[in-house]
């Protein structure tokens, strides 16, 4: 879950979908995964608040939230 309020510039869904799609194999850690997505986002649009939060349903059984908050 990604929420923001933008400055200048938007993300584009489609983008953005893509982008989180690349994650899905990739052998990274939860809070990493978060964090990375929360910075690359505060890069790209440079909002002027931005709240991502990972909904994680690993195999296994164990469930996961981690929730990473920017501000100007």
């Amino acid at each position: 879950k990604i929420q923001y309020t933008p400055d200048k510039d938007i993300v584009e869904l489609k983008s953005l979908k893509v982008y989180i799609v690349k994650f899905r194999n990739m052998g990274i850690f939860h809070e990493h995964v978060t964090n990375k997505i929360l910075n690359d986002l505060v890069r790209a649009v440079k909002p002027r608040k931005i709240n991502v939060v990972g909904d994680f349903r690993a195999r296994g059984g164990i469930k996961t939230s981690v929730e990473a908050l920017w501000e100007k």
